[in-house]
């Protein structure tokens, strides 16, 4: 529900207003701020508010806080923050200011940091939490919640509890649910689930982010090559990764460039830029339906009726390509089709393009019939037919084709499609219109 915004110029209404709302609230409302004011409200939070509000921002935002706070703050932001979340916010400063504030940390909490810096970019092991509560399977569940007491204030997953041997060895999980329903003189062995979900650390992270969210999991443990037991990947991880990864495809199908940062942090330049690239190359893309239309040049001059029903028909098999090629890419995206289903799917797409082309050629005889007459009629319906199937067909592909060779599907969906779907529509217009018309 919207907020009222926060009243920056008045120093006093402002920490009231602070101190009424929660700490997401806050997060959001700075976030809609420019630096300096940022910077302003966020000094009149609360010592323990302030640590919580921080860890809500975006890390662009918390980069930006960092350079108007004095260093006895930063220092106490950056050593109170979880470790995945340090590392995420380091990857967005430069290598200098990293440094120093690295050296600012506790010994454990800079080893820790460095230890995730050091994984893979978009890997597991660069968002999983490395401080986790390790139970054994010999320990009675008496044992086993004396420790979740003892330890829970300096772990970040406790609701879901990795089992391991001695060496640390993954050998199951056990929900904390489960721990408190058990009889206390029961063994955590007795009740673990051995068929646990686990992911290497170099697995990409959209991956596990899957698995987290197809299987229901609260968090699913990391493991190395040799099985022991790294940390863990939490839910609220998961959701932050599927969120930016969303927000990429959502970019690029609507060909831009993903921006990186929240929208009022990237300045007009930075937007411009972001999409400049995609204009131009589908500018020159788009010189196919040009190099169509003079190719046909004599056609139109004979009938020049033909030339009213072009932006009907490259629209809608632009539609239609593109409504396939957004379908195919978010159904990858859940892992519902997979690269071994090319020939499986293209043949279903071409088939629902064939379906919607006759329904739209059905709908669309009559009125054309009376406006232009009967060959007209039957060059629009025979169009309608065969551009909606070939749209349906390479909106299809084209992301499959995409992933074959290892680009991102979103890159060549929908705009791209658009743009081929425009050329070789008409080139099929202006066949059937030369072959019924006998030209």
């Amino acid at each position: 529900m919207p907020q009222n915004p926060l009243p920056i110029t008045d120093l006093k209404s402002l920490r009231d207003e602070l101190q009424e709302r929660p700490p997401l609230e806050i997060a959001d409302e700075l976030a809609r701020l420019a630096p300096a004011e940022r910077a302003k409200a966020f000094r009149l939070l609360a010592k323990d508010s302030a640590l919580e509000v921080f860890q809500l921002l975006d890390a662009t935002h918390q980069e930006e806080l960092l350079s108007g706070l004095r260093d006895e703050q930063v220092l106490r932001l950056v050593e109170e923050m979880d470790a995945d979340d340090r590392a995420r916010l380091f990857d967005e400063m430069p290598a200098t200011v990293v440094r120093k504030l690295q050296d600012g940390l506790s010994p454990r909490e800079r080893r820790l940091t460095a230890m995730l810096l050091g994984y893979p970019d978009e890997s597991a092991g660069r968002i999983m939490s490395p401080k986790f509560i390790r139970l054994i399977p010999e320990m009675t569940v008496e044992d086993a919640l004396a420790r979740v007491r003892r330890r829970a204030e300096d772990a970040e997953p406790v609701y879901t509890l990795p089992v391991t041997d001695d060496e640390l060895r993954l050998l199951g999980t056990i929900e904390l649910r489960d721990l408190l329903l058990a009889e206390p003189q029961v063994t955590v062995g007795e009740i673990m689930s051995g068929a646990t979900h686990a992911v290497g650390v170099d697995e990409d992270q959209e991956d596990v982010a899957r698995i987290i969210q197809g299987a229901d999991l609260l968090a699913v443990p990391v493991v190395d090559s040799e099985n022991r037991l790294v940390g863990m990947v939490t839910v609220d991880d998961a959701m932050d990764v599927l969120g930016a990864e969303t927000g990429e495809d959502l970019a690029r199908t609507g060909a831009s460039e993903p921006l990186g940062r929240p929208y009022f942090s990237a300045s007009v330049f930075h937007l411009a830029r972001s999409r400049a690239v995609w204009l131009l190359m589908l500018a020159v893309a788009a010189t196919l339906t040009v190099n169509v239309l003079s190719a046909f040049e004599h056609t139109l001059e004979q009938v020049v009726t033909l030339a009213l029903f072009i932006p009907l028909l490259i629209g809608t098999g632009g539609n239609a390509g593109a409504q396939s090629a957004t379908t195919v890419v978010r159904s990858m995206a859940l892992d519902d089709i997979r690269p071994e289903d090319v020939l499986r799917v293209v043949l279903r797409e071409a088939r629902v393009g064939f379906l919607l082309g006759t329904l739209l050629a059905a709908l669309s005889l009559v009125p054309v019939w009376l406006f232009a007459g009967d060959s007209l009629a039957a060059i629009i319906a025979l169009s309608l037919i065969t551009v909606c199937t070939l749209a349906s067909f390479v909106g299809s592909l084209m992301p499959l084709l995409a992933r074959r060779f290892g680009v991102d599907p979103a890159v060549v969906s929908a705009p791209f499609v658009t743009t081929i779907v425009d050329a070789s529509g008409l080139l099929v217009y202006f066949l059937i219109a030369r072959a019924v018309l006998g030209l």
